[in-house]
């Protein structure tokens, strides 16, 4: 958690947040894979990490929109073996995380996409994205050789 909450910072100087929210991308994928398993990965987040959720939106005119991340994303891209790598240091930190694997391509809906998942053994896994939130020094060690996403 942040020593300074973004509403104290609003117009001032940014907020440096304690924790990380990082997205790791294989870097042989297409466009729409990237943005669709961006997209896949980041959703269950909130639900196991309900403190990156921030508050809802609201327009001038009072409409309002669902709440977002209250932090930034940061979206990363690495070989299939760096990919492997920040896996593996993920589950042995224990930092909550959702991965997508190349079945969930030939996938059609969230049973199948979990059936798909739990046929693997974790090490087996066909990794083309994996997000991890958690404490900044250790999502730092496990994203280690990957490289921000142009």
């Amino acid at each position: 958690m942040s020593t300074q909450t973004p509403d104290d910072q609003a117009g001032r100087s940014p907020v440096r947040f304690d924790t990380k929210i990082a997205v790791l991308l294989r870097d042989d994928l297409e466009t729409w894979q990237r943005l669709n398993v961006t997209a896949f990965l980041v959703s269950g987040l909130g639900t196991e990490a309900p403190e990156v959720i921030g508050e809802p939106y609201a327009d001038a005119d009072g409409t309002p929109y669902l709440p977002m991340f209250r932090q930034p994303v940061l979206v990363f891209e690495g070989s299939k073996e760096v990919l492997t790598a920040a896996h593996g240091k993920a589950l042995q930190r224990a930092l909550p995380r959702s991965v997508f694997t190349s079945d969930l391509f030939a996938t059609g809906h969230d049973a199948d996409n979990r059936a798909a998942v739990r046929a693997v053994a974790a090490a087996g896994l066909d990794l083309v994205g994996l997000a991890v939130y958690g404490p900044r020094n250790a999502v730092d060690k496990v994203l280690k050789g990957a490289r921000m996403h142009a």
